[in-house]
């Protein structure tokens, strides 16, 4: 139980306990909200119910507070109580459940802020997702990065989560895919044929298709386009898998849009929703009725060539994640999804399938910034900025970090130059210089002869001093973080943690030494358990955010 549910709990006790005395009117008992103060002066914690039960207890917000308050039951962790107009009730906690953080922190290593609220649940995320047309590029880095941040948080929330990733190979890209492949084969064997507006026009097509040069000379030139389009596809997505290992995501599964194809599940979603009367033609075409489910217009799921627009295997997809059972599914796509997303949906709701338990999460774009400069991107034309040239500039940690620095509703400008930068104007340095001064302090402990086992029975209610308790403060928030990441699927929360409890760190490590000479034994002790617990936790946060742990920079 995370502390606000802890501190929820108690104050919803005493307003029973006040109700039963007379000191409160009889009402539906309130939801309580915890929240932390803005200024840290008034205490650990507050709580605003006071003003949202003025109305239905008819009397001051202030009063209210104080009857609450009043009748709080006692508690081994709460050290004070006070209202503040115009009817706050701030909590201070005692310095020994601060302390106590840390030897839970300890205690607990990486499953330190583990909640329950999946437990038993299942989930399914799906990011990235990008068509194996062309090498990823870091345009469509940000949803890989936040579905599988928000996989690692859910997991410590206790659901069962698998990542997905969706690939669209089937469709009229890959048809140009093929065709791009074999002119540029045909032009390394010196034929006179040329790209057409449409064709992909990439380097990595020319290399792919010099190996197949190279391996078959010029016995493919009678080959159809699928032949090409079936190995450059085979060929890219094996280089996306490991572009995306690189920057440590690792998907629990590769679903292929063919495959819907293969075993009918597209045609059989479309009979079921012609069966259920969702489906009319017109013009030779397929029309879903969407405008039965609030959209604005009716939309064409099959053209009246045959070919199905992108919504119907979408449909199908979808309709596939129904039947498997999820508890939640995340589906996290770029901005272009914002208008087809929602009439996916209504396809699944047409075929006979709640779909509240689908959450959409969508992004903004990003923009690549150099040397103050846009660096621009398209995949067809070419001149995108990919992945693996950014992580061979920057490494992964900079590009995980920035792809989480904003909620997702925000654009993000990702500057390369701030990204090498080693200084606290950089985040990312900023988060993992905190866990490389802990290591400092140990290694100069070893170095210095300290047994590695010295601060077991260290006294810890010698950390008293206002920045070891600050950074307790914040430390005990994970849990927190965790359950807001996954009830509202925003991954940025992390990023924001791992920055504030490095602001909570540095201070500490400035003014609370711990090797100097003048450090009393007993105090030494105690603060070397207190870097050892900070060590942990921001391996622990960092983890979280699949970026890595160094001990030197």
């Amino acid at each position: 139980m995370t502390v606000h549910h802890q501190l929820a709990a108690v104050l919803q006790e005493a307003v029973q306990t006040a109700q039963t005395a007379g000191a409160l009117p009889s009402f539906d008992p309130p939801e309580i909200t915890i929240e932390r103060p803005r200024d840290a002066s008034f205490g650990d914690y507050a709580s605003p119910t006071p003003l949202k039960l003025a109305r239905v207890a008819r009397m001051a917000p202030i009063k209210i507070a104080q009857a609450i308050a009043d009748h709080l039951p006692a508690t081994d962790y709460i050290a004070e109580v006070t209202v503040a107009p115009p009817g706050f009730i701030n909590i201070r906690l005692t310095n020994e459940r601060l302390q106590q953080v840390l030897v839970d922190v300890l205690a607990e290593g990486e499953e330190y802020g583990r909640i329950h609220l999946g437990n038993g649940k299942k989930a399914q995320i799906e990011c990235v997702s990008a068509n194996p047309t062309g090498p990823i590029h870091i345009g469509r880095t940000r949803g890989g990065v936040m579905g599988d941040t928000l996989a690692r948080a859910m997991r410590l929330a206790g659901y069962d989560v698998v990542l997905e990733y969706y690939y669209n190979d089937a469709g009229r890209q890959i048809t140009m895919l093929g065709e791009s492949t074999k002119i540029r084969y045909l032009q390394l064997l010196g034929q006179d044929v040329e790209l057409g507006a449409d064709h992909y026009k990439g380097d990595y097509i020319i290399d792919i298709a010099r190996e197949l040069q190279a391996a078959h000379v010029d016995a493919l030139q009678n080959e159809p386009a699928d032949y090409f389009g079936n190995y450059a596809k085979d060929k890219i997505s094996q280089s996306q898998k490991e572009t995306l290992r690189r920057i440590n995501i690792v998907f629990d599964v590769y679903f292929n849009e063919q495959s819907l194809y293969e075993n009918g599940r597209v045609w059989e979603a479309l009979e079921t929703l012609q069966q259920k009367g969702h489906v009319y033609e017109k013009d030779g075409a397929q029309w879903f009725k969407t405008t039965e489910f609030g959209d604005d217009k009716d939309r064409v799921l099959v053209k009246k060539t045959g070919e199905p627009t992108y919504r119907m295997p979408d449909i199908a997809y979808h309709w596939d994640k129904a039947q498997r059972g999820f508890d939640l599914v995340v589906d996290i796509f770029g901005p272009d999804h914002h208008a087809t997303a929602p009439q996916v949906l209504m396809g699944v709701q047409a075929l006979g399938y709640p779909t509240n338990f689908v959450r959409t999460v969508l992004h903004q774009i990003i923009s690549i910034i150099k040397d103050g400069q846009e660096m621009k991107m398209s995949t067809r034309a070419g001149t995108f900025v990919a992945l693996d040239d950014v992580l061979d500039e920057v490494g992964p940690d900079p590009i995980r970090y920035f792809m989480i620095s904003r909620s997702g509703n925000s654009p993000i400008d990702f500057d390369l130059n701030l990204a090498l930068e080693r200084s606290d104007k950089n985040p990312v340095y900023y988060v993992q210089n905190a866990h490389v001064r802990c290591a400092g302090i140990f290694r100069k402990w070893a170095e210095a002869g300290g047994a590695p086992d010295a601060d077991a029975e260290a006294d810890l209610s010698l950390l008293t001093h206002e920045n070891e308790l600050a950074f307790m403060r914040k430390a005990m928030e994970l849990s927190a973080v965790i359950e807001q990441m996954t009830l509202t699927s925003e991954p940025h929360h992390i990023a924001f943690y791992a920055y504030d409890l490095a602001a909570a760190f540095h201070p500490a490590y400035e003014k609370c030494r711990v090797l100097h000479d003048d450090v009393p034994e007993p105090l030494r002790l105690a603060r070397l358990r207190f870097y050892w617990a900070a060590k942990q936790l921001f391996a622990h946060v960092l983890n979280l955010m699949g970026m890595s742990t160094p001990e030197v920079m």
